[in-house]
């Protein structure tokens, strides 16, 4: 890797791409405070694991198009109820057409209730959990959820933080193709070295700008496409 240049590289081009800098600020992801993140109740942040894995690999807006109809297959996403729920009701749940059928990712919610009840009895919640871990260690956050937790590893864990409003980097092909252009990507973006070439880097401008994490993320994206 080479020396971090000025973000203002990628802030000009972002504006000049979007028509404007008031124009791509309006187009930036909402991060919420560390006092709405624990906030969130539990059966919101299974909610949107469950979004999340069901959108991967998939169309994503015939996933949120049936979402309310997932709410009820799921009845509300209770991780007390789902952490031990009997396998019959995961066989029902592959039959139910009010949902997207497919049993790998159904199976999920029962694992992910369990990573999130437990982290509960520790913290008081996961909300307060992931308001209490520090933004500059995004890293150290996506290996819990991929070590702890089902199908939370690669982008799906980035797009589940950033969807809570929890601060922090999405590796969107445009955002890796504005860090190898620049030589401050060499390593492959699923590795923990390539994370946490992508990490230092947006950290350093965060420091430089006061920007949000998730922003100078979108706005390297921005900046390409």
């Amino acid at each position: 890797m080479t020396d971090i240049i000025d973000f203002s590289v990628f802030y000009d081009r972002a504006c000049e791409r979007k028509g404007g800098e008031a124009a791509m600020r309006s187009m930036l992801p909402e991060v919420v405070s560390d006092k709405e993140l624990a906030k969130i109740t539990d059966d919101r942040v299974l909610s949107l694991m469950t979004r999340c894995i069901f959108r991967a690999g998939f169309v994503w807006q015939i996933i949120d198009r049936k979402w309310p109809q997932f709410e009820e297959a799921f009845s509300g996403f209770v991780p007390l109820y789902w952490q031990q729920v009997p396998p019959e009701r995961l066989e029902e749940l592959a039959q139910d057409e009010r949902i997207v059928r497919n049993f790998q990712k159904i199976i999920t919610v029962p694992v992910n209730a369990r990573m999130i009840v437990e982290v509960s009895e520790e913290h008081g919640s996961f909300g307060k959990f992931l308001a209490s871990w520090p933004h500059d260690d995004q890293v150290g956050l996506l290996i819990f959820l991929k070590k702890n937790g089902a199908r939370l590893g690669g982008n799906t864990g980035q797009y589940l933080l950033r969807m809570l409003g929890w601060d922090g980097f999405v590796c969107a092909s445009d955002v890796l193709t504005a860090l190898r252009n620049y030589n401050l990507l060499d390593a492959s973006p699923t590795s923990q070295k390539g994370l946490k070439q992508i990490q230092t880097a947006i950290n350093h401008w965060h420091q430089e700008t006061g920007l949000p994490r998730s922003h100078i993320s979108r706005i390297l994206s921005y900046s390409v496409g």
